[in-house]
């Protein structure tokens, strides 16, 4: 069975279409767990107009920590073996959900399966399908500059048991919280990518990624995330990571002033 966890609060112009996505997948080994954090619209009247009539969604209402705190609370009440994070604005691509039951049934546990998810802007115009084929912690570590990032949840399924190996959701991260699970959960399971499309993501204003990437808050803890997992590299790989950052950094400055090129390789002959 999968186990799909929506994390919510105030989530009502967004929580019909999630649920809906969820059954029109048509998928009989599922059940849709939706975690509402205390909303103060309509998120719970609509959740239980649906519960009524739809006995795969289960739910639960009270105040929370934040987004990770909901996700656990929605992983420790799943019955699937197989775990799916679907944020409330995001969303899957038609019949993905029967194909992944079939594709974990060849995949040793714990796996991580991976597909390609759509990027979306205003108006849910396509803007880029994100294609993490990179999915060692070396690649996460080389930073989104030099490696595509990291995939969206919406495009990601993965064992329950996994937890047991990298724990739960960290509580206190409220931005980053699913990178750090995948930086950790590379390095235990059998990860397997499949170039199919699975997901779709909404990266619009108004939106918790969006407006984090506005005000430097994901860029911030994605830089310290990074730093507090290059000690887990071999030595020559951490080498050869500054060496890029080192690389891409001058790139990026004499971009900015090609005139002082000719002045810094005129420095570097006289030196030698």
């Amino acid at each position: 069975m999968i186990s799909i966890v929506t994390p919510v609060y105030n989530g009502e112009a967004f929580i019909e279409s999630c649920i809906k996505v969820a059954i029109a997948q048509n998928c009989s080994d599922i059940e849709h767990i939706i975690v509402d954090g205390g909303s103060s619209d309509r998120t719970v009247e609509i959740i239980k107009n649906y519960a009524r009539n739809y006995p795969h969604i289960r739910w639960i209402s009270e105040k929370d920590k934040g987004q990770s705190d909901a996700m656990n609370k929605g992983i420790s009440m799943a019955k699937g073996d197989i775990l799916a994070i679907l944020n409330v604005d995001d969303f899957y691509e038609p019949n993905v959900l029967n194909r992944i039951v079939e594709i974990f049934k060849t995949l040793p546990e714990p796996s991580l399966l991976v597909g390609n998810c759509n990027i979306l802007g205003e108006g849910d115009r396509l803007l880029n399908v994100q294609k993490p084929a990179k999915l060692s912690l070396y690649d996460f570590l080389q930073g989104f500059e030099i490696n595509p990032p990291p995939p969206n949840p919406s495009a990601y399924f993965y064992h329950k048991s996994l937890h047991q190996k990298v724990g739960l959701y960290e509580v206190r991260d409220h931005y980053s919280m699913d990178l750090d699970f995948l930086f950790k959960a590379v390095q235990v399971a059998n990860v397997k990518y499949l170039d199919e499309t699975w997901g779709n993501f909404r990266y619009v204003s108004g939106t918790k990624s969006f407006d984090s990437a506005a005000n430097g808050n994901f860029k911030k803890n994605y830089q310290n995330l990074i730093r507090s997992y290059i000690k887990d590299l071999p030595l020559p790989q951490r080498i050869l990571m500054f060496w890029k950052w080192n690389l891409l950094t001058r790139i990026k400055y004499f971009s900015r002033h090609p005139d002082e090129i000719f002045v810094f390789l005129l420095k570097k002959i006289k030196r030698s």
